[in-house]
């Protein structure tokens, strides 16, 4: 498949949402927003609190975020399925997991959202919901819907991991668990790396076509040095479309 890299810090930003900004970026709080890249279109939403950061010190933030996806080809309307989000997020962001309860992906593999719940609650740091459009040959599309649940799954030589579960119940019954691994780096403004791993849903049938997800205070700490944050990324699609852009999204410093 030809691959469309399109320019546009929009796409950028909802790459960012969706591995949870643990680069220690977020969009900044509005009315739904619309992009599209080749046939694809994505509309998102978010939002965080409080906008007032320290300039100095790490203030802990709450996050919220939502995003639809949706192809607008007609000859077919299944949307590509998400597989690699790789983003570079401002330096004056972290993601601080310390002292929280870990969990690991082979404890959430086959588990409803409730047994996940039960097996690793202490390590839960964010929840929401999400709709998968699954689309066999020769069938009409399926939507089905899951809760979405953060999990801590710890640091190692430096490199933080959260799992996100998803669980699906037609027409295939599975877990989906999406793994993040967000390092630092150093490339001037830019300071943390984040790396999603999407799994096929579905044995590549399934595409995410909706979302929304809510970070734990604390999660996420940010100071505002230049009443901005800034990130940078990549998003790329089974079918070899990709988008790759900058963000910027302003804060007001205190102290």
């Amino acid at each position: 498949m030809k691959k469309l890299w399109g320019m546009s810090t929009r796409l950028a930003a909802v790459a960012a949402a969706f591995v949870l900004v643990v680069a220690g970026v977020a969009l900044a709080a509005g009315s739904w927003e619309k992009v599209r890249v080749g046939s694809l279109e994505v509309q998102y939403n978010g939002g965080f609190s409080p906008k007032a950061l320290s300039k100095k010190k790490p203030t802990p933030i709450s996050f919220n975020v939502a995003a639809k996806i949706a192809s607008l080809d007609p000859d077919e309307p299944h949307p590509p399925a998400l597989r690699e989000f790789v983003i570079e997020g401002d330096k004056h962001g972290s993601i601080d997991v310390a002292g929280i309860p870990t969990c690991t992906s082979g404890e959430l593999q086959s588990r409803t959202s409730a047994a996940a719940r039960k097996a690793c609650g202490p390590a839960l740091i964010g929840s929401g919901k999400t709709d998968v459009e699954v689309k066999f040959p020769e069938q009409l599309p399926i939507l089905t819907h899951s809760e979405l649940l953060a999990f801590n799954g710890g640091v190692k030589g430096g490199v933080t991991t959260i799992f996100i579960h998803a669980y699906l119940t037609a027409p295939v019954v599975a877990a989906v668990v999406t793994n993040v691994k967000v390092k630092k780096i150093h490339k001037g403004r830019y300071g943390l790396e984040s790396v999603a791993t999407v799994p096929k849903i579905a044995g590549g049938s399934g595409s995410v076509v909706f979302f929304t997800l809510t970070l734990n205070k604390g999660i996420i700490r940010a100071t505002c040095t230049d009443g901005h944050l800034d990130a940078r990324g990549t998003a790329t699609f089974a079918d070899g479309t990709g988008a790759k852009g900058t963000v910027l999204r302003p804060c007001t410093p205190k102290g």
